[in-house]
């Protein structure tokens, strides 16, 4: 928290009063957490906000809170698992021929601590954090692409640091399985994907950022040491939240260029000095075109 409330004296306030009425905008695991504070504060300022949630009960009770906390009605929810592939392929193109899309906030993720498979067969945190996030970005392009100002805004971690791109074992099925190493794998990829979409389309601007640690739902359930440690020094979900809006909703975030990896309203570096973090470019492209048939696979595996 001491972080965030020393990097918030320089913010420029001004920079997130604006009225985004009109523009959508979907955020994915919006029912608690960070997810939920910026569907909040985006709905506060007028935006049309999609919740894209797993849990139906728990997302009912965040869609009412947020329409009763900001009298915005235009709060509109879909249940979706964002770990299983066909779900999301089937999912975002009914939602292509049905919506416009302005920006999109992906920002569900698990932390899942012991190796545990998906009804498809795939490690649940892949299945969620990267190839999720993977297919339901592919998928709604071509709508963001119809729009001005569209951008895409993925919720990372500086977790990533720690970790240099794995493509030989996407899955973790080799040595001893360590959920929050899985994780940080997870978000090292996410930056991956961010650097070379924004490169692929120059037309939405593309930008992933760390929360910081926050107090969440998801910080208390998969690390309970470091929560019990932690607890009195984490941020506030609204403060976890702050980049993302600002990313989401200011005129000044895209002044800058796409692509970058954000902490706290700036750009910072994607690798620690002196780190051998750093992977070669067909490393990058494997995983990509890893990530591309996995994701043509499932689509051709929908009835129909």
């Amino acid at each position: 928290r001491g972080g965030y409330e020393s990097a918030s004296k320089h913010f420029n306030p001004a920079d997130m009063e604006v009225d985004v009425a009109g523009r959508s905008f979907l955020v994915t695991g919006a029912n608690s957490g960070i997810g939920k504070a910026t569907a909040k504060e985006i709905a506060r300022r007028g935006g049309t906000v999609h919740l894209v949630c797993r849990n139906k009960e728990r997302a009912e009770v965040a869609q009412e809170e947020i329409v009763t906390e900001t009298g915005n009605q235009n709060i509109f929810l879909h249940i979706v698992d964002i770990s299983n592939p066909k779900e999301v392929w089937k999912f975002a193109e009914k939602f292509r021929n049905e919506h416009k899309l302005n920006v999109l906030i992906n920002n569900a993720g698990c932390m899942v601590n012991n190796r545990e498979l998906t009804e498809d067969g795939l490690e649940k945190n892949f299945a969620t954090n990267t190839l999720g996030t993977y297919i339901l970005t592919t998928a709604l392009l071509p709508l963001l692409g119809k729009e001005a100002d569209a951008r895409v805004i993925t919720v990372s971690s500086g977790g990533m640091l720690v970790q240099k791109l794995n493509i030989s074992d996407l899955q973790s099925e080799n040595g001893t399985f360590d959920g929050t190493m899985v994780y940080a794998q997870n978000k090292r990829q996410q930056v991956v994907l961010t650097e070379h979409w924004a490169k692929a389309h120059r037309n939405i601007h593309f930008s992933v950022m760390h929360p910081g640690w926050a107090d969440t739902p998801a910080v208390r359930s998969s690390m309970p040491d470091f929560y019990e440690r932690m607890k009195n020094s984490l941020r506030t979900e609204a403060q976890g939240a702050d980049t993302v809006v600002w990313l989401a909703v200011s005129a000044e975030a895209t002044k800058l260029p796409s692509g970058l990896f954000f902490q706290d309203r700036q750009p910072v570096a994607t690798h620690l000095p002196l780190a051998s973090t750093h992977s070669p470019l067909e490393d990058e492209e494997k995983l990509m075109a890893v990530l591309e048939e996995f994701s043509q696979n499932f689509r051709l595996s929908l009835p129909g």
